[in-house]
């Protein structure tokens, strides 16, 4: 699949500008809490809501209790990591790299409309820083123009060497979106870096990956490392290939979800924001 560069660029920035400025993302997205609130208003307390916030002697007054509403004045710093190994220039609809890219600038400009700066870097055998903080969108332009461009052909991967140097290189209590195909995780432990930070995961997969067809005798090369198979892919093949794909795949989840880490999946055949809004606002 070929793309033209700059169509394609120009059409993921205009189209995730419009989505984040439409209010199809809402505001501040993280869980992350700490000192920096400030009094905003006392509103009727609703069923389900910290009971620390009520306000007693205005209930008392009332006769039915009353919360504080506190505003946040602490800037939530967001870093966007896109993991661009071989693996991702692939897509029977799109190129999952593409959809990587614009997942990246919808992350981006939402943080723009929040007033919170973000930063970038994108990983694979190591951690590469790819844009500094910033909070405006001549940042999230840049960002992306070197995202959507980025060779990632023959870039293997190593998952473990990624979480060491991000727990080192962001030192400040971040919001971290890690952004990838995920594939074979065996390598990948999330648990002390979500410790230090918020990690959130999108997959990005294509149907083809996790469901081939038989496609008999053919010519294939890996794009991470550039090694070439001739050989027939049969049922039997695609069998084992798919309980591999599941059992990775169902360990990892079990994973994320023991260690408090939330997570959505996008195929390329699919527009993103519907889920992005949905994974960071619940």
């Amino acid at each position: 699949m070929i793309k033209t560069s700059n169509t394609a660029l120009k059409k993921i920035l205009i189209k995730t500008k419009r989505a984040v400025f439409s209010e199809i993302v809402g505001n501040n997205t993280s869980n992350l809490k700490g000192e920096g609130y400030d009094f905003c208003e006392l509103k009727e307390y609703e069923y389900g809501e910290d009971v620390k916030n009520i306000d007693w002697m205005i209930s008392a007054k009332m006769q039915k209790p009353y919360s504080k509403v506190f505003h946040s004045q602490k800037e939530l710093n967001v870093s966007i990591i896109p993991i661009l190994n071989g693996s991702a220039f692939f897509g029977s609809h799109k190129l999952k790299n593409e959809v990587i890219a614009e997942i990246c600038t919808l992350l981006a400009f939402s943080c723009v409309k929040q007033g919170d700066p973000f930063e970038s870097y994108i990983a694979n055998e190591h951690v590469t820083l790819n844009n500094k903080k910033t909070k405006t969108i001549f940042g999230v332009y840049s960002m992306t123009e070197r995202i959507f461009n980025y060779n990632c052909l023959n870039k293997k991967l190593d998952y473990s060497n990624i979480t060491n140097e991000l727990y080192k290189i962001i030192r400040k209590r971040s919001l971290i979106f890690l952004i990838g195909d995920f594939f074979d995780t065996k390598m990948l432990d999330l648990k002390l870096l979500n410790k230090k930070h918020e990690v959130i995961i999108i997959i990005v997969r294509d149907h083809l990956e996790e469901n081939p067809l038989e496609f008999g005798n053919i010519n294939l090369v890996d794009p991470s490392s550039g090694v070439k198979f001739e050989g027939n892919v049969n049922k039997k093949l695609i069998q084992n290939y798919i309980t591999q794909v599941k059992k990775n795949d169902h360990e990892f989840l079990s994973n994320l979800q023991q260690n408090g880490i939330k997570f959505t999946k996008i195929y390329t055949n699919e527009e993103p924001y519907s889920k992005i809004a949905g994974l960071i606002n619940r």
